[in-house]
């Protein structure tokens, strides 16, 4: 059995950027553990499943670790490579997902606009041990916040730059993911995400952590249209809005590989 299998770098427009997706187009549905140990041997971030539907796209990501309920990048990659490589000529294409929901990606150019929902974090009591997990930098957070994800926000982009977390600590956290962001040099925020207990250390660009940062950060500076940074190592950058209930963001795609994996 053979099935095809592409990669693509999310939220960037240059090769070795931003943050890289598998994608693997399926007739039907492997079995659960088949497609985990595909994510597994592949060892990014995501790995995306879809499987075409009457109306459009059914949906799924694994980590190497688990099946994730929601994951902007690899979905802006899946729509890149339907886009790119499987000629499809619509403007629009609709995902079906389980946990998530009806997701949508729009071409424009060269970039793709994903319409997600919003998912405000509230605040919450600090758990124990996780400032440690994130390392002894000397910087307290000025808020601490919980959505599917703790999220912690900080002074200024320095601060975000200067955590070295102890990721085998905060794989002990009691939650899926960890953000951390804070105001940026030149754009209207920045952040990093780091989700060592689904086998993701660090992720270089987040899109399910912008439907937590972008109504948090349209609130705080009062404007709906926002520009981010993820200040990773490969770095991201998305264009940002705030609609009501769902959250848009924009970003560019790169293809890196296409092939062919064999069970």
């Amino acid at each position: 059995m053979t099935i095809p299998i592409y990669q693509a770098d999310a939220f960037t427009d240059r090769l070795f950027g931003g943050n890289p997706a598998a994608v693997c187009p399926l007739e039907e549905w492997l079995p659960n553990d088949v497609m985990q140990k595909i994510a597994k041997e592949n060892n990014l971030a995501e790995t995306a499943f879809f499987v075409k539907t009457a109306h459009g796209y059914h949906l799924r990501w694994f980590t190497p670790e688990l099946e994730i309920d929601l994951c902007g990048h690899a979905t802006l990659a899946t729509a890149h490579i339907i886009f790119t490589q499987l000629n499809y000529t619509g403007s629009e294409i609709t995902f079906d997902t389980e946990k998530a929901g009806v997701l949508k990606v729009t071409r424009n150019g060269d970039k793709y606009t994903l319409d997600f929902p919003s998912r405000p974090p509230y605040p919450v009591e600090l758990t124990t041990g996780l400032l440690e997990a994130l390392g002894d930098n000397g910087k307290e957070p000025i808020a601490i916040l919980r959505s599917r994800d703790y999220f912690l926000v900080y002074e200024n982009e320095q601060d975000i730059l200067d955590i070295d977390p102890d990721h085998m600590a905060l794989s002990k956290i009691d939650t899926i993911g960890v953000i951390v962001t804070a105001p940026g040099n030149t754009v209207d925020f920045v952040s990093r995400f780091f989700a060592p207990a689904a086998g993701v250390p660090e992720d270089p660009v987040t899109g399910s952590a912008h439907c937590n940062l972008i109504p948090y950060w349209a609130e705080k500076l009062g404007k709906n249209k926002l520009h981010a940074y993820q200040v990773s190592s490969r770095k991201g950058e998305l264009w940002c809005e705030l609609k009501g209930d769902r959250v848009l963001m924009s970003g560019n795609a790169v293809t890196y590989l296409k092939g062919e994996i064999y069970i």
